[in-house]
């Protein structure tokens, strides 16, 4: 990101912060809006089921996108005893990278339709810079929030995914070491160790998937 501002790209930066803030609210919203619909209202009561970017955005977390190109938003506070079905954990975690991925889906297909039905408002290149960058930003949300390690929303996916006979064993494992192996991915990657290299490769062959214009 700060690469964008000391070329003097500034139109690109703030369409790339907009698109992180965009993206990020809408993860939150998720997560707060399948709670809700699961039958827990904590989010709702703690202000968080709405579309508001104040009300999930953490200025720590984006300033940490500006200055090392990783960031994060406000988590969503759930009850789990409240959700009625015993999968609604893995629900509410699912519901955020959910998110993300349906806001791709339209970018992509967004930026197809402009070229296939001539529609000339998404042909400038605003419009095409900002649907790309709304679609990679989104699958890539999506792929790392569902890694299944530390605080991401993939732990609570796989331990629901896994047999009853390690449910256990993985909640203890990550419990300990989870967060720690997941800051060393970062540390790792802010230092040039191409770790999440694959998360774009994958970002980019799955951008080509979920285009349905043709």
């Amino acid at each position: 990101m700060l690469p964008l501002l000391t070329n003097g790209h500034y139109a690109v930066f703030a369409i790339v912060m907009f698109v992180i803030i965009f993206s990020l609210t809408l993860h939150e919203f998720g997560h707060a809006y399948s709670a809700k619909l699961l039958g827990d209202d904590t989010a709702e009561k703690m202000g968080r089921l709405n579309l508001n970017p104040l009300n999930h955005i953490d200025p720590v977390g984006l300033l940490a996108v500006v200055l090392i190109g990783f960031g994060y938003a406000k988590p969503v506070p759930i009850t789990p005893r409240k959700l009625k079905p015993h999968w609604g954990s893995a629900a509410v975690a699912a519901a955020g990278p959910f998110m993300n991925f349906l806001i791709a889906l339209v970018a992509v297909n967004l930026q197809a339709a402009a070229w296939v039905f001539d529609i000339a408002s998404l042909q400038s290149q605003v419009a095409q810079t900002s649907l790309s960058f709304l679609a990679m930003i989104n699958i890539l949300l999506m792929l790392f929030n569902l890694l299944p390690i530390g605080p991401l929303d993939g732990h609570y996916v796989m331990e629901w995914l896994l047999p009853k006979r390690y449910k256990y064993q993985y909640h203890q494992l990550n419990g300990k070491y989870g967060t720690m192996f997941f800051m060393a991915l970062i540390v790792l990657s802010i230092l040039g160790v191409p770790i999440f290299s694959f998360l774009w490769s994958a970002a980019q062959t799955m951008s080509g998937w979920i285009n349905f214009v043709v």
